[in-house]
């Protein structure tokens, strides 16, 4: 028996992480529309307390959980930390008296509520003093009408107003302004602006590596020289092959010898690493740990597939939100990097086997169980457990943010 789930991010108005909210999913050919929203629940609770923990899940922060009314009645949020978790009330549950009874205790106990999908009702006034926030789906509500609820509930400040299926920056921008405090969302995987911003010498050098190292011949020599060329890229180098991430008998001394060591998948992704780091001129932030998710995830997807572009794969992953980190469309990003043509094609046009990858990686990211599910059709992965190349993924991901901090020179 496997738990799967996915987590969607949540962010403030500067774009930081708040928390995640936690999505379902049932093996490979059971997607989430089919399942008991009852079932969805308890899955998700027994696998965060029992399989993962919540912690593991949700890197520490909120975890929003959809509850039914049964398994509120049963008292499934207790078995949480009140500072772990938000309680998210499904749009499917009828607000009535037996509602009304259970949020004032969860109130009362100092759990965090969140009306989900809200419609705006008068009868849900009466839940108003005990909820913290109300989640409005941006597809199923006009702007009209939004501004008509935001303008009503201005009454009541204390309540956080969240905005969810927030694609566009001109949606982003547009809820900030209406008086939304947390977003929901894909507008931040889309440059923020278009403008010219050209690779530093040591960001070029870092792109010469990737081109060098997506070839499957790799010229050891030329990628050593590269290296030599760089003091501080050589000292980054050393120390990574050197770090408790990787097992070794004794110490490496030479840059050739790094490059030997860790060998050519190793030092691709090490490279791709870097690369994002760099560009990314502040700490590994989420943009960062997602596109590694996202890296780890086309490579496993590529080894499942039996593909013969396994590199390329976590490269196609990798580079996926470049566009987002350096606030500039993904074709100038490309002009500017020599990587091999089927990654480009793959990353502007959405085409080719390595584009059918990453939109399983992004379907698994909304929780957008039919396109996933069609997906691993697609690519014939059908029987392979795909949810746990995925949580395998974010483990992974951590433990790769996890280096990156404790060498901060890296």
């Amino acid at each position: 028996m496997y738990f799967y789930a996915a987590r969607q991010p949540i962010l403030d108005a500067d774009k930081n992480l708040y928390a995640y909210e936690l999505l379902f999913r049932d093996g490979v050919d059971n997607v989430f529309p089919d399942v008991d929203g009852d079932m969805a629940t308890s899955r998700i609770i027994e696998g965060a307390q029992i399989n993962f923990g919540l912690e593991d899940l949700t890197d520490g922060k909120p975890a929003f959980i959809n509850f039914t009314l049964e398994t509120i009645v049963k008292k499934y949020p207790s078995m949480m930390s009140p500072n772990s978790l938000v309680v998210e009330l499904l749009e499917t549950i009828q607000p009535g008296k037996k509602l009304l009874a259970e949020v004032q205790k969860l109130h009362e106990l100092g759990y965090t509520i969140a009306l989900d999908d809200y419609e705006h009702k008068p009868v849900w006034k009466h839940f108003y003093p005990y909820i913290q926030m109300i989640k409005i789906d941006l597809r199923s509500m006009p702007q009209n009408e939004i501004l008509q609820v935001l303008d009503d509930l201005k009454a009541y400040p204390e309540i956080i107003m969240l905005a969810e299926k927030v694609e566009t920056l001109e949606e982003f921008e547009w809820c900030k302004r209406a008086g939304f405090t947390y977003f929901q969302g894909f507008f931040f995987s889309k440059p923020e602006m278009v403008k010219t911003k050209n690779l530093s010498p040591a960001q070029m050098t870092l792109a010469e590596l990737l081109y060098e190292t997506s070839n499957e011949d790799v010229n050891i020599p030329k990628i050593t020289q590269v290296f030599e060329r760089d003091i501080n890229l050589s000292y980054k180098l050393l120390r990574y092959a050197n770090s408790a991430a990787f097992s070794r008998v004794s110490e490496i001394s030479t840059i050739k010898q790094a490059i030997i060591a860790l060998g050519h998948l190793e030092l691709k992704k090490f490279i791709s690493l870097l690369f994002s780091t760099q560009v990314n001129s502040s700490k590994p932030d989420e943009l960062l740990k997602m596109s590694m998710v996202r890296a780890r995830f086309c490579e496993q997807l590529a080894l499942a597939e039996k593909s013969q572009d396994i590199g390329k794969a976590f490269l196609t992953g990798m580079m996926s939100l470049i566009d987002a980190i350096l606030d500039e469309t993904i074709e100038k990003v490309m002009e500017q990097l020599p990587l091999a043509n089927e990654i480009k094609v793959a990353l502007i046009n959405n085409e080719g086997k390595l584009a059918e990858f990453l939109k399983l990686a992004k379907a698994y990211e909304r929780g957008d169980w039919e396109s996933e599910s069609e997906a691993e059709k697609a690519l014939g992965l059908v029987g392979v457990q795909v949810p746990e190349i995925y949580s395998s993924a974010l483990n992974w991901a951590d433990e790769q943010i996890s280096v990156l901090q404790s060498n901060s020179e890296l």
